[in-house]
């Protein structure tokens, strides 16, 4: 039997000094550390130790997990060896993870061609001397190792099986952990299976048809995934809030057998009823989404030399001169301090939220950024984009927005009210109420008579919105709607206010709501 011993961060020194000396490294997303066997938040993984036959050996798995990512590596030990799958760009979570327990890193497994972040798959390889590996039909523009359908690969005493499921793409792989006993332990089943969901199958922006992949990815839960014994764990590439499939559960990892009982893409049904339900009610998925996938097909520059030439200061002089060129400010402040005083035409985008989907999302890829941050936070934001492949960073406001007034300019700002403000202009005629969360959190609940324009919807609506009508601007929590609010001063609709706190306090400040759509 495999026992677990759990060391939680609050109470163990060694951890929270580990822990400590990642975030000073980084200061990026909070990473983490997720017990292979029960889920603890900012917990560090214990060894897990396998008694039989008079043989003790040893394996250790850590889920890393990154926030603002939804997403999932794994760090895979044995006997001396090493292992990652998945990993984000930044490499030094996994170089000093393996040079702390002194092994080597043998392998990096890519579960396909991620489509929501640039993997360090390559930076890693490069670093370390492990082999890339991916599965069949990944035809990439440098040097991997193409591993077939059922082929084993060892790490140590343990060994990963290699099971090829095509659906979400052409190329997607699930690696099954076999301990030293050769029994199932525990399979990595990137985006082909989530908890509670299952990888969209409409990302290769027309190249094979989302029909076509619905019903390979039919064929392959159950060719190598309902076979699986039902206390196999399974560990996802993405958890709740990734793009990556429809409706991801709020855990990071299960069983089979709980899998088999509660996800409705493992249920009995015809092929054609699954196609069906996997291909109705996708919602667009960020424009970035394709270039990622071809950046981590055909490769990448080292993240050292990104971050290198993109960690350029600017004075307020030299901000000017950019926007004059074309350039787009990035804002990435907390709401709060954004609406007190900002540049002219900047977005903001908070980099305390799901900062790197929603730069994804509304700001194309290849457009030239500026970038206005706190200060100290600078390094932060520029990593932070560059995760997802952002690179065309001219800059940073060196002194921030200090520096900006300091040299004399001037500063814009948006009005927010109170949710109990917002009740008492609801009854005015000439205040239109925008909620701007998506459609399902609109059809659960919304106030009455809100007009619901999706966040990543808002700019394709601007046209609609009238320059002579007041618009009051919400969404869940305040987040979103700051982000609008920026979005509308930019193309000059003025006449906004912004409520503070969203949904859930303008429910408790006694707006008259109502529901589209039972929730099941």
């Amino acid at each position: 039997m495999l026992k677990v011993t759990t060391m939680r961060h609050k109470g163990h020194s060694e951890t929270r000094r580990w822990l400590k000396t990642i975030l000073r490294v980084f200061r990026v997303c909070v990473v983490i550390f997720t017990n292979i066997r029960v889920k603890m938040t900012f917990s560090k993984v214990d060894d897990t130790k396998l008694k039989s036959n008079k043989t003790e050996s040893s394996m250790h798995i850590e889920q890393m997990y990154t926030n603002c990512l939804a997403e999932a590596a794994y760090y895979i030990e044995s006997d001396g060896e090493a292992a990652i799958i998945d990993p984000i760009r930044e490499t030094n979570p996994y170089v000093l993870k393996a040079k702390e327990r002194g092994v080597k890193i043998k392998y990096v497994f890519e579960t396909h061609f991620h489509a929501d972040f640039v993997s360090g798959h390559l930076d890693l390889a490069r670093e370390t001397g492990a082999e890339i590996v991916f599965g069949p039909h990944a035809n990439t523009a440098y040097k991997v190792h193409h591993a077939t359908d059922g082929e084993v690969l060892t790490i140590g005493k343990i060994s990963i099986r290699v099971l090829h499921t095509p659906g979400h793409t052409p190329e997607s792989t699930c690696y099954l952990l076999l301990d030293e006993q050769g029994n199932e332990y525990c399979v990595f089943t990137g985006d082909t299976l989530f908890v509670g969901d299952v990888g969209r199958p409409d990302l290769l922006d027309g190249t094979m048809s989302k029909e076509e992949l619905a019903g390979m990815m039919y064929d392959s839960l159950r060719k190598h995934i309902l076979p699986l014994n039902d206390k196999t764990l399974v560990y996802p590439a993405h958890g709740p809030g990734s793009a990556c499939g429809k409706n991801i559960g709020k855990e990071t990892w299960s069983t089979i057998g709980e899998q088999r009982k509660t996800n409705y893409a493992l249920g009995n049904m015809s092929r054609e009823a699954f196609i069906s339900i996997l291909t109705t009610g996708l919602n667009t998925p960020p424009p970035y989404f394709f270039n990622d996938a071809a950046i981590n097909k055909n490769g990448y520059d080292a993240l050292d030399s990104v971050m290198q030439k993109n960690m350029k200061p600017l004075s307020p002089h030299d901000l000017e001169l950019e926007m004059e060129q074309g350039a787009k400010i990035l804002d990435t402040r907390e709401a709060a301090a954004f609406e007190k005083g900002f540049i002219h035409h900047s977005i903001n985008i908070g980099l305390e939220g799901t900062f790197a989907v929603w730069v994804g999302t509304l700001i194309d890829i290849n457009s030239p950024l500026v970038i206005v941050a706190d200060a100290g936070k600078e390094k932060e934001t520029i990593l932070r984009l560059a995760r997802v492949g952002y690179e065309n960073i001219l800059g940073y406001l060196d002194g921030g927005i200090k520096a900006w007034t300091k040299a004399g300019n001037g500063l814009e700002t948006i009005d927010s009210v109170t949710p109990q403000v917002f009740c008492s202009l609801m009854g005015n005629k000439n205040e239109t109420v925008i909620d701007v969360r998506k459609a399902g959190e609109y059809d659960t609940c919304h106030v009455k008579g809100a007009k619901l324009i999706p966040l990543s919807d808002l700019e394709a609506q601007i046209r609609f919105f009238e320059p002579n009508k007041k618009y009051l601007i919400h969404c869940a929590g305040g987040y979103r709607s700051m982000i609008a609010s920026s979005i509308l001063k930019l193309h000059g609709i003025t006449n906004i206010r912004n409520v503070s706190g969203g949904m859930a306090k303008i429910k408790e400040a006694g707006a008259p709501t109502e529901a589209t759509k039972v929730e099941a």
